[in-house]
C-alpha cells in the first residue's frame, strides 16, 4: 500500500510526477475534527472529479487559530490517519497557516473542491488554480452533517447558526 500521509516536499513532488503522467490532481482542505458522514460523501463527490485526491490538513495550531481553544478534539496524526484510511483519499499534506493557499501554489491542482457554505471567490488558491488552467468546484453540503453540530449535540446545546468552515 502506497504511503498516503506526506510532507509538503513529498507531496509536491508526487504532484510533479502526477501532472507529467497527465493525471488529473483534485485538491481540497480542512481541519475534520470528528470525521462524519457529510465528510465521507464530500470527499468522495472530490475524489470522482479527478485521478488524484489531496487533502490539505490544518495543522493543530492551525485548527486553534481558526476554531479557539479545545480543538482540534482529535489531533493532527490522528485525523491524517483518519483521512488516510478512506478510499477516496490519495494523499494527506499538512498546512500550519490559516488558508492553505501556499500549499496550493506548490502543489497547483486542476481542481479546488470546497463544500457549499463556500463561494468561488473565497476559495483560498483559488485564483492561483484558475489562473493555471483550473477551476473550481463547489460541492454541496449534506444538511444535518457538521462537526460544530456534533460538537454541540455532545455538549446538549444548540449549534447555533455559524457557519461551518471545512
Amino acid at each position: 500500500m502506497k504511503r498516503k500521509i506526506l510532507s509538503r516536499a513529498e507531496m509536491k513532488a508526487v504532484a510533479r510526477r502526477l501532472r507529467a503522467a497527465g493525471k488529473v490532481i483534485v485538491f481540497t482542505n480542512g481541519c475534520f475534527d470528528l470525521l462524519h458522514l457529510g465528510h465521507a460523501r464530500y470527499l468522495r463527490k472530490a475524489r470522482a472529479l479527478g485521478d488524484a485526491l489531496v487533502v490539505g490538513l490544518n495543522s493543530d495550531a492551525s485548527v486553534r487559530r481558526l476554531k479557539g481553544e479545545g480543538r482540534p478534539l482529535v489531533r493532527g496524526a490522528d485525523r491524517a490517519e483518519m483521512l488516510a484510511a478512506l478510499e477516496a483519499v490519495d494523499y494527506v499534506a499538512f498546512f500550519g497557516e490559516d488558508t492553505p493557499a501556499r500549499l496550493v501554489a506548490e502543489i497547483l491542482p486542476d481542481i479546488i473542491v470546497k463544500g457549499g457554505d463556500y463561494r468561488p471567490g473565497e476559495v483560498a488558491g483559488g485564483r492561483t488554480v484558475e489562473a493555471a488552467g483550473g477551476r473550481i468546484v463547489i460541492v454541496p453540503l449534506v444538511r444535518g452533517r457538521s462537526t460544530t453540530g456534533l460538537i454541540a449535540k455532545a455538549a446538549g446545546v444548540s449549534p447555533g447558526k455559524g457557519r461551518s468552515r471545512r
